[in-house]
């Protein structure tokens, strides 16, 4: 007699084998996680490191507090303004730096209630390294318990709200008592901030100051 089950048992088997074949065409092996761009590049880094050579400590700045819109960078900027102009842009919060053919050298910067109350065009008439700093009358006022303890004053330091570097804007030969100076909270930067002027990364205004001479013509965007 045939036995009928062997072909039936021969099919099944090649079955088992083609399915097992199938299974292993299908299985695919991971694909490794391409990393992360680099959000700063080595320059953003060897620019806001520690400086060296100074006074006082200028630590590193933690480059992941902020937000790359904040950091040194050449940009477009069309303007009428001669290179070596400054331009602030309390809105934005930017500084500008005006360069040869339509560009201009941008630093983000925190704009402090001072710093909304001038506009219009003034020269860095005097220009300081690590300034001593004195609260105004109605920062005193406004926060005696917080400022009134400086009202002689505070010498320049890594703990001076000035910190490395102050530039003094006059008008008509008059102090406007507006300041574009340094800090030591550089995570304020790109903020809006309850006092001072225009406030800059240490390394920021340590490279801008190293920029301009006295005299170099200023103007301050209206708010």
């Amino acid at each position: 007699m045939t036995d009928l089950s062997k072909p039936t048992r021969r099919l099944g088997g090649l079955m088992i084998v083609l399915a097992a074949a199938g299974c292993t065409t299908i299985a695919q092996q991971p694909v490794p996680a391409t990393p992360p761009a680099p959000q700063f590049s080595a320059l953003d880094l060897r620019r806001y490191g520690e400086v060296g050579g100074e006074p006082f400590h200028v630590p590193a700045v933690s480059l992941e507090d902020l937000q790359p819109r904040n950091l040194r960078q050449l940009v477009d900027y069309p303007t009428p303004h001669q290179p070596g102009t400054l331009i602030v842009d309390p809105a934005n919060r930017f500084l500008f730096l005006v360069q040869e053919h339509g560009k201009a050298l941008r630093y983000g910067v925190g704009v402090g209630r001072e710093g909304l109350e001038f506009t219009g065009s003034a020269t860095v008439q005097r220009k300081a390294q690590w300034p001593r700093w004195t609260p105004t009358q109605d920062m005193i006022k406004r926060e005696p318990t917080r400022y009134a303890q400086w009202a002689g004053g505070m010498k320049g330091g890594d703990a001076n709200p000035l910190g490395a570097r102050a530039l003094y804007l006059f008008k008509d030969g008059r102090d406007t008592l507006y300041r574009i100076h340094g800090t030591n909270e550089p995570d304020t930067i790109g903020e809006a901030v309850s006092s001072g002027c225009i406030r800059m990364m240490n390394q920021d205004v340590i490279d801008l100051y190293n920029r301009i001479p006295r005299g170099s013509k200023v103007v301050v965007l209206p708010a």
